[in-house]
């Protein structure tokens, strides 16, 4: 529990990671640097000097005490007291103890001058910065010594903190200065390789530290093989599918002139279905090949997508459509996905229903239909590519080759979002959900 704790206070930039790994020492050691400095300096060097200073007051102070009335204690203790830079004075009211809040090292002298002189009145060091009043109860009345402030803690010590402390701010802003430009080449990697995942190529210069560079030479030499692979398999399902349409076309123009109206039907209802099969190798091979980003609404390609699917007489009917303003989509490709989900919908069901959803975080493209579904150990095999499940779902709606939902998962992927596949509360049938972050 107190890791977990501890965990969601802490950063989650790497920026901010490097910074507090930074920070933490610094911050650390200026402590115990103050720490030391104050009990050494403002302590211990302050009790000394006034010890120092008390011997010599104590010796003005008995050569008070042994005069026979004030004015002539004055004159015999100033004697003694001048060279030693000590004014002396008959005081008409007891010295009170009195100093400002942030004196700490007055503290110590307060407290070093109460213990060697117990019939001290009081010292004051609030009346006079730069000197120290120092009250005492003599049989000849209540004497005053004022000594100067030098003389019993260092001068201005706090400029030493102050420095420190100036000094540790100037070095933090050229280390995260630093840290920053550090940083940047792995904000721009990570930058090309989310870009690339949505279907986008950004140009991209390895920079930074060595190690940094080397990863963005390996993710170039991983963006270049997979470009490679993705054009590799274009032209070949294209060059297969171009290849297999002419001798298809030769089988049409025969049966065209057969005399067996019956066979030829069945033959042509086959090539049909060979002519779908190639027109779907040829959608899953153009799949990477998206269109270009643009700011789209995407109510506008939920509309078309319903408009072309009753101009194919499909049985396709619009459900709730949330308008979720112009977002940077690529909408050549999401009709491409819904003309998939709402294919297999009415493949295999009798009606399909096709909505938007739209909430703080994400755009929801739903395809739900009133067919058999798809069970849910099943759901994740059915996204893979030529994965067909026909054995569970209607059967006389004709085989497909098991990649629209393939192609419709990739270009969700593209967008930065996924395809998830549950049961339609409304319809009882499959419900397929392309979820877009905005």
């Amino acid at each position: 529990m107190f890791a977990r704790a501890i965990k969601s206070i802490l950063p989650n930039s790497l920026f901010g990671r490097a910074a507090l790994i930074y920070l933490v020492p610094v911050l650390t050691i200026l402590v115990v640097m103050s720490v030391v400095f104050i009990q050494r300096l403002y302590e211990d060097v302050t009790r000394q000097m006034t010890i120092g200073v008390a011997d010599e007051i104590a010796f003005v102070l008995s050569s008070f005490n042994n005069a026979s009335d004030p004015q002539q204690g004055i004159a015999a203790a100033s004697e003694i007291a001048n060279p030693l830079a000590i004014e002396l004075a008959l005081a008409e009211t007891p010295v009170e103890t009195q100093r400002v809040a942030f004196d700490l090292s007055g503290i110590t002298i307060i407290e070093t001058i109460m213990s060697e002189f117990p019939d001290s009145t009081g010292v004051d060091l609030l009346s006079d910065k730069h000197r120290v009043g120092i009250g005492f109860s003599t049989a000849l009345g209540p004497l005053r010594m004022d000594i100067r402030r030098s003389r019993f803690s260092a001068r201005n010590p706090h400029q030493f903190l102050v420095l420190i402390g100036f000094t540790a701010i100037i070095m933090t802003l050229i280390a995260l200065l630093y840290l920053r430009g550090q940083v940047r080449p792995i904000r721009r990697l990570a930058a090309a390789a989310t870009a690339f995942g949505k279907g986008r190529v950004l140009q991209y210069q390895p920079s930074g530290a060595a190690e940094v560079r080397e990863a963005g030479r390996a993710f170039l030499e991983m963006r270049d093989r997979i470009e490679r692979q993705i054009e590799q398999r274009t032209l070949m399902l294209s060059g297969v599918s171009h290849d297999l349409r002419t001798p298809l076309t030769r089988i049409r123009l025969a049966l065209s002139l057969l005399e067996n109206p019956d066979g030829s039907a069945q033959i042509a209802k086959d090539l049909d279905e060979m002519d779908r099969m190639l027109n779907a190798f040829l959608d899953f091979a153009k799949a990477e090949a998206l269109d270009d980003p643009e700011f789209t609404e995407p109510a506008l390609i939920i509309e078309e997508a319903v408009e072309k699917a009753l101009r194919s007489e499909q049985p396709v009917s619009a459900g709730q459509i949330d308008q979720a303003g112009d977002m940077e989509l690529r909408p050549m490709a999401l009709s491409r996905a819904l003309d998939n989900l709402i294919g297999n919908a009415v493949r295999y069901g009798t009606s399909a229903r096709v909505s938007l959803h739209v909430d703080a975080d994400h755009v929801r493209f739903r395809v739900e239909d009133d067919g058999p579904g798809i069970v849910a150990q099943d759901r994740d095999a059915a996204l893979k590519p030529f994965s067909r499940l026909d054995r569970s779902r209607n059967q006389d709606a004709g085989s497909g080759v098991g990649l629209g939902l393939a192609i419709a998962s990739d270009i969700a992927r593209q967008h930065g979002g996924h395809l998830q596949l549950g049961n339609s509360e409304s319809l009882g049938g499959l419900c397929a959900e392309i979820t877009i972050p905005r």
